[in-house]
């Protein structure tokens, strides 16, 4: 048996937390699988950055929106210029008719309005862009919830397969130093030479070393867990759940990629953003027709520049007018965005092909995956089963005299690699069943 058998079996079954050892007194939190999902889902801070981007692309839609609707806006200000000399003419009554006087202090306001009447569909497949990424968006954060989920439920399993594993280290320990205490008696006998009891002494230490370095490891990553589901890094925790074999896949296979393609978040991202490079074309499209908008205001000023002759009295006026803007020569401007935009959508529709490609090797590949880890558990049964028996054997005959101390070591040895690899299989069955599960976006 090789001192890393533990560090192995621990590193291959995924991230294992253990229970704080100081601090008995805190009482320690009972998590379910479920309720440690729900918890890490509702702390974790890369949901929360996801559900950010959200909004913000929310926000961004309706920012495409109010471009379809009308503006209104004030405006104020003050101006002070030099003095004129007043410029006059002679009034018929007689006298002097000022036309143009001096007024340094001028004084506008202006109350401004602006609606687009037609933007040639550019406007609107803006909208229905921002709105498909948008959309994309939340089915990103659904995607990432899904991975946490994965990783959440990989390292629970994780923790109880590192204490299983603890567990079988230390029932090592007990069986060897019941066989130590018979073979120190058979010596005080004369039945077995010194050597005997040093060789099991020796395997004892190895041993030893073995559940330090199993402790250790489940010390050492326990944190990781308590960071997935949020809790303080000193909070002890115990899981409810114990190790059993998962039930299998169904055996249709086509149905279960039929189901993933359906299910998984990541493709229905794929599809929006594929909808919105289509409205990107068609609002790039769109440069090579005319737009219409409408523009007017309300001014009220002293003097108004709209009023001859100028007077130092508040005075309002108003204007409504249409614009129409047809771009004819752009330098080939509108053909390169409309280019661009296409070449996006059909890259994004490639990444759709290869994704559709890849769930289907995924999800068979999973599939195998929960067939041979059930496999692997019953060989491993059965290996318990005989290891087990062997070493009763074997150790009731070195208590006859008819079997040495070499053979019973040995039994010892093959039953504690046994039950490791029981332990082992069993986390590989059920980590297998939770990524088939990740695969059919469940």
């Amino acid at each position: 048996m090789k001192r890393t058998a533990i560090v192995l079996l621990l590193l291959t079954s995924g991230i294992a937390a253990s229970p704080r050892r100081a601090g008995a007194q805190v009482p320690a939190v009972r998590l379910t699988l479920p309720e440690a999902v729900a918890r890490g889902l509702e702390t974790s801070y890369r949901l929360a950055e996801l559900g950010a981007r959200e909004d913000a692309a929310r926000a961004v839609e309706e920012q495409r929106k109010a471009n379809e609707r009308p503006q209104v806006a004030l405006s104020a200000g003050y101006t002070r210029t030099n003095h004129v000399q007043a410029f006059g003419v002679p009034a018929i009554a007689g006298g002097v008719r000022v036309l143009y006087p001096d007024i340094p202090d001028n004084y506008r306001s202006r109350v401004d309005f602006q609606w687009p009447i037609y933007t040639a569909g550019r406007t609107s497949a803006l909208v229905n862009a921002a709105a498909a990424e948008a959309s994309a968006t939340t089915q990103d954060r659904q995607a990432a919830r899904d991975d946490l989920k994965l990783e959440i439920t990989r390292a629970y399993w994780a923790v109880i397969t590192a204490r299983a594993a603890v567990d079988v280290v230390r029932q090592a320990l007990n069986r060897i130093a019941s066989h130590l205490t018979d073979v120190r008696n058979l010596l005080n006998v004369g039945l077995v030479p010194p050597s005997d009891v040093l060789t099991v002494e020796a395997q004892q230490a190895h041993e030893q070393i073995l559940a330090i370095d199993a402790e250790n490891m489940v010390d050492t990553v326990s944190y990781e867990f308590r960071r997935l589901v949020g809790l303080p890094l000193d909070t002890p925790f115990e899981l409810a759940d114990v190790m059993q074999l998962p039930a299998g896949p169904p055996k249709d296979v086509a149905a279960l990629v039929d189901t993933a393609r359906s299910n998984r978040a990541e493709r229905h991202a794929l599809q929006f953003r594929i909808g919105g490079a289509g409205e990107r074309v068609t609002a790039a499209a769109a440069g090579r027709k005319p737009v219409v908008n409408s523009a007017g205001g309300y001014d009220l000023a002293r003097p108004n520049p709209y009023i001859f002759p100028r007077q130092a009295a508040w005075k309002s006026s108003w204007d409504l007018g249409v614009n129409v803007r047809w771009p004819v020569f752009d330098g080939g401007r509108v053909r390169a965005e409309v280019a661009e935009a296409d070449a996006n959508r059909r890259a994004i529709e490639a990444r759709l092909k290869d994704f559709d490609a890849t769930v289907d090797v995924e999800v068979r590949q999973r599939v195998a995956d929960l067939a041979s880890a059930e496999a692997a558990v019953a060989a491993a049964d059965v290996g318990v089963r005989s290891a087990t028996e062997a070493r009763r054997v074997l150790a009731e005959r070195f208590s006859v005299g008819v079997a040495t101390n070499t053979d019973v070591l040995d039994a010892q040895v093959a039953l504690l690699q046994a039950e490791l690899d029981r332990t082992r299989a069993l986390a590989g069955a059920q980590l297998a069943a939770a990524r088939l599960e990740r695969a059919l976006g469940r």
